[in-house]
């Protein structure tokens, strides 16, 4: 199975990095691996439910995060949540604390998360594949990126699964910034659901800014991961929040963070972004 493969090839790929080449040189490396993997990338609609104005068929849906030991950029709880839907109620969860060995470079976080996220998705289908989610929120951008290829375009490519990129801040790549502009486009997002495109200099939709919740002025930047449309990838987050951030997501934060606070109780968290 694709994901099974792809665990093996990340896994010996993640050893590798022990000894990393020197960042200029992993950088070119990683830049020609996301272009590979960007043609890949499905930006429509690939399932029936999405094509649902009530997602009928659609039942479980996945989150997945990684939260950090304040201080240690290495050692993380890697955490998958699937839920319910339309009730967004837990059905599984998989904690895993993990070494990362792969080093942070901006724009590249995929090739440091992405191998202990399929690890999850791999042990939820080995030991409960009815629960194996039918779409995946992502912690981080989609096609809003650098390369149009964050996180969500990353897990979903190697998964196969329809993914979801959902980013608390906002990068600022593509002529896209936090300007005045910017902000007086939040300011007239009056209610849930209300949003605007974020558009690249070359004119491309690359995601959207949402007003997710009545109870929250601060917008989330959605974005396409893989097999779903951004019209449609928007209109899940915001069936998906009770607050700000969608349940998935929000679900998986706050189990990682219990998890480190259980097993780590002399240590502050925080959570990478």
């Amino acid at each position: 199975m694709l994901i099974e493969r792809v665990v093996f090839k990340l896994c010996v790929s993640r050893m590798t990095h022990v000894s990393a080449p020197p960042a200029e040189d992993l950088v070119k490396q990683w830049e020609s691996e996301q272009e590979c993997l960007r043609q890949q990338v499905v930006e429509d609609d690939t399932e029936d439910w999405q094509r649902s104005p009530g997602f009928s068929g659609l039942e479980r849906i996945g989150g997945v995060d990684l939260s950090f030991i304040k201080g240690d950029d290495e050692r993380a709880c890697a955490q998958l949540v699937v839920l319910s839907f339309p009730d967004l109620k837990i059905l599984y969860e998989d904690s895993q604390m993990v070494t990362l060995t792969a080093p942070y470079i901006a724009g590249f976080l995929a090739f440091r998360e992405t191998p202990f996220l399929l690890e999850a998705l791999q042990r939820l289908k080995m030991s409960q594949p009815s629960l194996m989610p039918q779409v995946v929120f992502v912690d981080g951008n989609g096609l809003f990126h650098y390369r149009e290829f964050g996180l969500a375009c990353h897990l979903g490519v190697l998964s196969g699964l329809p993914c979801v990129g959902v980013a608390k801040n906002l990068l600022q790549v593509q002529g896209v910034y936090k300007n005045e502009e910017h902000q007086s486009q939040i300011a007239a997002l009056q209610k849930g659901g209300d949003g605007f495109p974020l558009t690249a200099d070359s004119g491309k939709v690359l995601g959207k800014a949402l007003r997710s919740s009545d109870k929250s002025s601060k917008p989330v930047y959605v974005s396409v991961g893989h097999k779903i449309s951004l019209d449609t990838a928007v209109r899940l987050t915001h069936s998906c929040c009770r607050y700000r951030v969608p349940e998935p997501i929000r679900q998986a934060d706050c189990r990682s963070r219990e998890y480190l606070r259980k097993h780590f109780p002399a240590a502050d968290t925080h959570i990478t972004e």
